[in-house]
């Protein structure tokens, strides 16, 4: 007898949760929002790189502030009215920053006609990335682009930013070559500030784009294949909004 009044006790609980939740869920599918409070999604279309979500908001830069290559001080507002692309390096990186750097300078000849493109370079050494360090740099690399600021700062703000701000690991090690590590991803953001992102073949946001593999090398020796090429096409995108 327990047993069969179990079962209708648990039947009820099931009818009671369908009758509530179930036209909740039906709602949130049909809107589009069903993972918009769960974790991070992407909510775009075909024809431009979807927004980022997380806890139901747009992700945006956050506000920074530091010293380029000129000494001149340049925040997030010397942004507003770009699409511009965000990487952390270092200048003595002997791994993953000269091919980052050489990509980013592919897409700033590539880009040259835009006014309305950007670079933001963070150095996550900025004990010796000094702002001469930086222009002698830039001048290595070809980057002349007016608005492809390398910027050093604040030691603590500047890994602030990478972990937290853009959750772009980086992190100081003593055991790896250069004495630093970083994840060697490009962060996209559009004229008014919000990161922006393509879906990957499951529909999932990339959120960042791989910066350690060229166009022409194609894939790396794990078969992760580049994505500068779809990076370009996004940029592109975001400039004709």
């Amino acid at each position: 007898m327990r047993n069969k009044y179990t079962y209708v006790w648990v039947s009820l609980v099931v009818l009671v949760f369908g009758i509530i939740f179930i036209p909740k869920i039906i709602e949130r599918i049909k809107t589009g929002t069903i993972i918009q409070h769960d974790r991070i999604n992407l909510a775009g279309n075909d024809e431009s790189p979807g927004f980022i979500y997380l806890n139901n908001e747009k992700r945006k830069v956050p506000n920074f502030s530091f010293l380029n290559q000129d000494s001149l001080l340049i925040s997030q507002k010397d942004y507003e009215g770009k699409v511009y692309i965000v990487e952390f390096f270092f200048t003595t990186c002997p791994s993953i920053c000269p091919v980052m750097n050489s990509n980013l300078v592919e897409i700033q000849e590539e880009l040259r006609d835009f006014d309305d493109f950007g670079v933001a370079s963070f150095t996550i050494n900025p004990e010796y990335d000094t702002p001469r360090v930086l222009k002698e740099y830039a001048e290595k690399y070809g980057i002349n682009d007016m608005d492809w600021h390398l910027m050093t700062g604040d030691r603590q703000e500047i890994y602030d930013l990478a972990n937290n701000g853009f959750n772009i690991f980086a992190a100081e090690n003593s055991e790896v070559p250069g004495g630093f590590e970083h994840s060697g991803l490009f962060a996209l953001v559009d004229k008014n500030g919000y990161l922006r992102s393509r879906a990957d073949d499951f529909g999932n946001p990339i959120i960042y784009y791989r910066g350690t593999i060229s166009e022409s090398q194609g894939e790396n020796d794990e078969g992760e294949k580049q994505e500068i090429s779809i990076l370009k096409e996004d940029i592109k995108k975001l400039l004709s909004e």
